[in-house]
């Protein structure tokens, strides 16, 4: 099994998904152990003196003015997980809460947080144990951190609340602790707060996005290409001297990812046979290019974003180098919170633009010549028509998703915590957008291939051969009567998710940005 060993400097998106996704195994460096104990020698020294400090001696948030007696120290880290694992709601992914525990263990490891090493230990063996603690929905405001989902997490590995175990059963966190050997940890001063305080749930979440909208992308540029192919469009407007002179990285990928596809297209170019000569094809097929390479810049901000989120010690207060132990605002999840939002807006105008395509190729007045809602025998047949529409569904709840969690803020605590980035709730409604935004491109793939093979004497390009022989191979069927079509369409959808589409055409165009 692959190991992720966790240093002081950090960690890598690709570590996360291992970890999150692959049940990768993790260790601690002996530089973390070392910095570990550091930093607990300094928190203790604290401790031991009259002088209150936050979150060493003190209460918590409005409470903190509170000077809190050593005998009750031990006391006030349980009870502030206890209090704070106040979620609601349906359960959270098994990958988010893995990849939510492992990113608090990489900043516990940083040395900055002042948690003893045998903590952070017990962090990774539950992990490697295959125990998920149950994180619900809602609880998290983003700041600081996330702090119900995180307190979740601390209940486990206090032998409390509830946990999912390997076999996927939901049991008693203690019994699952105590089967793996697992002993529960008894929190000593600052290692409540510092288990909760952080932004690891919506940076896990950001990280596991930018995975699958990275192949997403790419299935979209896909199919675009084969709708601007079955509908007998240019594909001049792909020239890279034309993506050159406005230099955008992302638009220019895009178009050379469609290029590819239509390499050796005898599908493309056929502007001027028809009775109705184009001049330009329509915007949505013109300037795809624009659409998904906005969006892929948009990625690749997000992705610098999580780099250095990824490379943080987020906790509130923090140990630093010189002993000093410090209250700070690093737990506000504002530059994770924005991209998550700006990811929304860009995966809800993908969505958009790929079912104006699907559109365009269902009616008989702008398709060029295919017939009506690509239907069998129109009329009698309705084809693809309420393909349209739950495609048009998709996008508008994808429109609803674009709205930004992170203009709202909500005050708390007092109005100590008067400020928050609601960062948690943009995470979670990108997932269900993504997820959304791979039905609406399975769609299109679906009814582009469709208009294809109804373009009977004309030779579609390679690429676009394997992508169809490879859909129906995968179950997604081709022209004909009108038949049960959500088992067709889930087909269509569980062939783009799994990476299938792109795998076809990459054997080859190889390999694709």
């Amino acid at each position: 099994m692959h190991t992720v060993v966790v240093g002081t400097s950090g960690t890598t998106a690709e570590d996360v998904i291992a970890v999150a996704r692959g049940n990768a195994r993790v260790e601690l460096s002996a530089e973390a152990l070392a910095a570990l104990a550091r930093a607990r020698e300094i928190v203790e020294a604290l401790a031991a003196k009259p002088e209150p400090v936050y979150g060493v001696s003190t209460g918590f948030g409005a409470l903190a003015s509170r000077h809190i007696s050593p005998e009750l120290r031990a006391q006030l880290q349980r009870n502030i997980v206890r209090s704070h694992a106040a979620g609601m709601g349906p359960r959270v992914e098994r990958e988010v809460v893995r990849a939510l525990m492992f990113l608090r263990l990489k900043t516990v490891a940083s040395g900055h947080t002042g948690v003893r090493p045998s903590v952070a230990q017990t962090m990774a063996d539950v992990l490697n144990a295959g125990i998920t603690p149950v994180v619900h929905e809602y609880g998290s405001l983003g700041c600081s951190g996330d702090l119900a989902p995180l307190s979740h997490c601390a209940l486990a590995l206090m032998g409390e609340g509830d946990a999912e175990g390997p076999d996927g059963t939901v049991r008693p966190a203690g019994e699952l602790l105590a089967e793996a050997g697992i002993t529960p940890v008894e929190l000593r001063e600052k290692e409540g707060l510092a288990l909760l305080n952080g932004t690891d749930g919506m940076l896990g979440m950001l990280v596991m996005a930018l995975a699958d909208l990275g192949k997403l992308y790419t299935s979209a540029d896909i199919t675009a290409a084969l709708t601007l192919e079955a509908l007998l469009g240019t594909e001049k407007v792909l020239q890279p001297e034309l993506h050159a002179i406005r230099p955008h990285p992302g638009q220019g990928a895009s178009a050379a990812n469609m290029a590819a596809v239509l390499k050796d297209s005898g599908l493309t170019g056929h502007f001027q046979e028809e009775s109705a000569p184009r001049v330009q094809d329509a915007y949505s097929v013109r300037c795809a290019p624009q659409v998904a390479g906005a969006g892929r810049d948009t990625m690749a901000h997000a992705a610098l974003v999580a780099s250095r989120e990824l490379a943080a010690a987020v906790d509130n207060p923090v140990v630093l180098p010189d002993g000093r132990v410090e209250s700070n605002g690093n737990f506000h999840g504002a530059p994770v919170a924005y991209v998550l939002d700006f990811l929304a807006i860009a995966a809800a105008d993908l969505g958009s633009i790929a079912e104006r395509r699907t559109d365009r190729l269902l009616d008989k007045n702008r398709s060029h010549g295919l017939p009506p809602f690509l239907a069998d025998d129109a009329g009698v047949d309705s084809g693809l028509m309420i393909a349209q529409y739950t495609q048009a569904a998709l996008v508008s709840e994808m429109k609803r998703l674009a709205v930004p969690a992170s203009a709202d803020s909500i005050p708390s605590s007092a109005m100590q915590e008067d400020h928050v980035s609601m960062g948690w709730s943009a995470a979670r409604k990108l997932r269900t957008a993504i997820d959304n935004l791979t039905r609406i491109v399975a769609i299109e793939m679906y009814a582009a291939t469709r208009a294809i093979e109804l373009r009977h004497g004309l030779t579609p390009a390679p690429a676009s051969r394997a992508a169809i022989a490879a859909a129906r191979a995968a179950g997604v069927e081709g022209p004909g009567p009108d038949r049960f079509l959500a088992p067709d369409l889930a087909a269509a959808d569980a062939f783009v998710r799994s990476g299938a589409l792109v795998d076809a055409v990459e054997a080859v165009t190889g390999p694709l940005a």
